[in-house]
């Protein structure tokens, strides 16, 4: 881990190359004293370099190939000992930025204006002197700050969401195709290149990856549990904990066992 004193540090994501270089241009105007230290061009070298270098403060493009930059930001704040900020910098519409209020976390309307990104350093700022003066956060303010990523993610997801949630899915199982119930679902979980459906009968694949399951699923009945894994709440048998401190999620009448990642720990933390 870094010191806590010298210069405030930064990464800068987007996919585009000509928006970084415009923020990092706009950042030097308004904020002199922080160094860019990275640039990241998505979502998943964003939280190899915030792993790596620990910077004081994140600017994430939402829309980036792979990994988004919400899903980066959960993974980000969850590293351990993780003491920096994230600044969402967005082209979303008004459902996004309704969201990105009510969750309190900072937010950069595409084109980024000098006057609102000064607003935005000073308030980070503000905060990132704050934290080099006090402990780490601890699990409760770690909870808090992934339930407003949370309520982001479904806040976005209703801006673009269908008025009813999947009924069904239509899977692949060998050579055949069938319509499964979503209802009877019991997790689906993610690779690469397909997403497994399993239900008690049967296990079948579709190319649909979990990020955009997720808007279209009904979230009282799955939630996400980790980056590539959604689970039915009604199949949940028991949440344990491995020697590690791991949250382990069983699935009533089979034998498989879901890890909980660290990002989304706070939704059975009193399990």
């Amino acid at each position: 881990m870094k010191p806590a004193t010298g210069p405030l540090r930064a990464l800068v994501a987007d996919d585009e190359r000509l928006l970084r270089e415009q923020l990092k241009t706009r950042l030097a105007g308004v904020w002199p004293g922080l160094e860019v230290i990275a640039e990241a061009r998505d979502g998943q070298e964003a939280l190899d370099k915030a792993q790596e270098l620990r910077p004081d403060v994140v600017f994430l493009d939402i829309r980036m190939p792979g990994m988004t930059g919400l899903e980066a930001a959960r993974e980000i704040v969850a590293l351990p000992g993780w003491a920096g900020e994230i600044v969402f910098v967005t082209a979303y519409d008004e459902y996004a930025i309704a969201a990105f209020e009510q969750g309190a976390l900072d937010y950069l309307l595409k084109p980024v204006e000098p006057q609102r990104l000064a607003q935005t350093a000073l308030r980070v700022h503000a905060r990132l002197q704050g934290k080099r003066a006090a402990a780490l956060p601890d699990d409760a303010a770690l909870d808090a700050l992934l339930a407003k990523l949370a309520r982001i993610g479904q806040g976005i997801a209703r801006g673009g969401a269908l008025d009813e949630p999947l009924r069904w899915i239509q899977c692949s199982v060998g050579s055949t195709t069938r319509l499964i119930d979503v209802k009877d679902v019991l997790f689906f979980r993610s690779d690469e290149k397909y997403t497994r459906v399993q239900t008690r009968q049967l296990e079948a694949f579709i190319r649909t990856p979990i990020r955009e399951l997720v808007p279209r699923l009904d979230g009282q009945q799955f939630w996400q549990i980790h980056r590539s894994t959604l689970v039915n709440l009604a199949a949940i048998s028991r949440v344990t904990r491995d020697e590690t401190g791991r949250q382990r999620v069983h699935i009533e009448g089979h034998p498989e066992v879901l890890e909980v990642s660290r990002s989304f720990a706070h939704l059975f933390r009193s399990a």
